[in-house]
């Protein structure tokens, strides 16, 4: 569907990039992210179903969006997961399909992905240590992990890009392994500074592990590091390769070095609300439009004020910063 006129916000930032939330429910309790009891999940019939989304994001494609990302929650305990994927990859313009997951399910899961077409996965671990994995998660899990990137690797999705939330006093034993882990399994390793996002309080600056600090880290521990140009704009990881050519890293620095003046994207959380950013406190409701009968033209309005409210960015190092109401699971990652 053509709808002319690219998603430029008032800053002059051209949109094309969609995160799609898929569920706000999750198999671990990773304590960045949600609480460990007593999390109340949006009812089912709240959550979009996959005719829905599929709907909103071929309107979004109409509007110059080319890049669309599955997240949760965690999107692989979402019945049928394939077959949305099916259907998003069916649309003409857009141009990448990606999958962010816990990849405590993948092992089971990643032929069929793999044959709906799906190309392009980021997996989350923090650690390779089964303590460290547990005290971070509230469950176990880890080989299940490990087994998931490996089934992964072996149907040739690629790239496989490994996500790891920087906590200070906490991963510092995990990053040199967690790089050579990489280096010798061919992942890319992306270090994300610590975010408030998990409605319980517990985020400190003092608890972000820099990305600058990682970077030393590794130049001491395995050896020196090269930045690579970015790949595209927009792009909110700075990318390294390493010196003696074996393997990259990623570092996505919110807090140090946030990359808001270059932001490409939007958020659809599994009940419907479109986001313009990580951090907003506003919400549009796209569901109500979907489901009361609206025209895509109606739906393209709403994309476009979504689009025109943005901020210039968050203020996450400001005294008049306001952490969002929702955890990350409920926002999606």
């Amino acid at each position: 569907m053509a709808s002319g006129g690219e998603l430029l916000d008032r800053y002059g930032r051209r949109h094309d990039t969609l995160r799609v939330s898929v569920t706000d429910r999750c198999n671990l309790r990773c304590f960045y992210c949600m609480p460990e009891r007593g999390v109340r999940f949006v009812g089912r019939r709240e959550i979009l179903s996959f005719e829905e989304i599929e709907r909103l994001v071929r309107v979004a494609a109409g509007l110059g969006v080319r890049k669309v990302r599955v997240t949760g929650g965690e999107p692989l305990i979402r019945q049928d997961l394939p077959r949305l994927i099916r259907q998003l990859v069916s649309i003409r313009d857009l141009e990448d399909v990606a999958l962010t997951t816990n990849g405590t399910l993948l092992a089971e899961l990643a032929a069929p992905l793999y044959q709906a077409g799906l190309r392009r996965l980021n997996v989350h671990l923090d650690t390779l240590d089964r303590a460290r994995f547990e005290r971070i998660t509230r469950r176990q899990g880890l080989e299940r992990v490990l087994a998931g990137l490996a089934a992964a690797q072996r149907l040739g999705f690629n790239p496989v890009k490994i996500n790891v939330v920087a906590v200070k006093d906490l991963v510092e034993p995990d990053l040199a392994p967690l790089a050579r882990f990489g280096r010798e399994r061919g992942f890319q390793i992306r270090f994300i500074e610590f975010m408030p996002l998990d409605a319980q309080g517990l985020w400190d600056r003092d608890k972000v592990l820099s990305a600058e600090e990682i970077l030393e880290t590794l130049e001491r521990e395995i050896a020196p590091l090269v930045e690579r140009p970015a790949a595209q704009t927009g792009a909110p990881a700075r990318e390294f390769r390493f010196a003696d050519g074996v393997g990259q890293v990623g570092f996505i620095a919110s807090e140090s070095r946030p990359f808001c003046g270059a932001c490409n994207r939007l958020r659809l959380t599994a009940d419907g609300k479109l986001r313009y950013c990580l951090f907003a406190l506003q919400e549009t409701d796209v569901k109500s439009l979907l489901r009361g009968g609206a025209s895509d033209a109606e739906l393209v309005a709403a994309i476009r004020s979504t689009v025109q409210a943005k901020w210039e960015g968050h203020t996450i190092n400001g005294a008049r910063f306001v952490a969002p109401p929702r955890a990350m699971h409920a926002i999606g990652g």
